[in-house]
């Protein structure tokens, strides 16, 4: 049985830009359909959505099926135990979020690798990453496709954001508008001139790092900050697209009160 490559990981250091959608409605089905929707990549959120190692394990199974499709984890927070959980059902590529030093960052870095790189605890046969010892040497080949993305999002972490980017074993750093912009007195407003430009000018840092850059935004201004270099950029969520929608059916027709 052969090692899953990590496609999301190799476009990201080949400095290909990835388009993708974030995903919280926390059904396989609606995974499913996004999976299969043309996306670069899917976030399975388990900081906002009510997603749990669970969920996220069938939902990286459903993923699966679609080899063009990348998924990505975010775990509520960065815990060492919880992102050992994450790895060990198949997470191959996770964004932590609310990352603020590069002492947190090196912690993340080492929590999704195997000794000597990293720290992650050896579990294999309960492991549906190495398909239960079923792939042939996964512990010493898997750090080679693990891929962390850090999140972020405060005024404290853009201060330690060059620490950050040059922390050994991270792979990219997501830029969190809307939490951004709230940590700038401006909450509500993530398409404030001054948080566009504070992202766009991360992004420019990130990416002359030789790391890959990230963000969520809307389509206009997510060309915004491609324009500027971003590699990996959600334009939306699931639950939004679902919402807004219904919303727009249900006023379009006149018997719908």
């Amino acid at each position: 049985m052969e090692l899953p490559t990590n496609h999301f990981k190799r476009r990201l250091l080949a400095g290909e830009p990835q388009i993708g959608l974030w995903v919280g409605l926390v059904d396989p089905a609606a995974v499913e359909i996004v999976a299969g929707a043309g996306f670069d990549w899917l976030v399975i959120d388990g900081e906002h959505a009510p997603n749990d190692l669970r969920s996220v394990l069938v939902e990286l199974q459903v993923i699966a099926a679609y080899p063009s499709t990348s998924a990505i984890v975010r775990p509520v927070i960065g815990d060492i135990n919880l992102i050992k959980q994450y790895c060990d059902v198949g997470a191959q590529t996770l964004i932590v979020p609310m990352v603020e030093t590069g002492e947190q960052a090196a912690r993340m870095a080492a929590a999704v690798r195997y000794p000597p790189h990293g720290i992650r605890g050896l579990g294999t046969g309960l492991a549906r990453a190495a398909r239960w010892n079923g792939i042939e040497g996964y512990v010493t080949r898997a750090n080679g496709e693990m891929c962390l993305l850090v999140q972020v999002e405060t005024v404290r972490g853009m201060d330690h954001l060059d620490e950050i980017i040059h922390t050994g074993g991270v792979d990219g750093v997501f830029i969190g508008p809307a939490d951004l912009a709230a940590s700038m007195g401006l909450i509500g407003q993530p398409d404030h001139p001054s948080v566009r430009e504070a992202v766009g000018a991360a992004i420019e840092r990130i990416r002359a790092a030789g790391k890959g850059a990230g963000v969520l935004a809307p389509p206009a201004l997510a060309q915004e900050y491609l324009t500027r270099g971003a590699s990996f950029v959600a334009i939306g969520t699931d639950t939004m697209l679902l919402a807004n929608a219904a919303r727009q059916l249900a006023t379009s027709f006149p018997a719908v009160r």
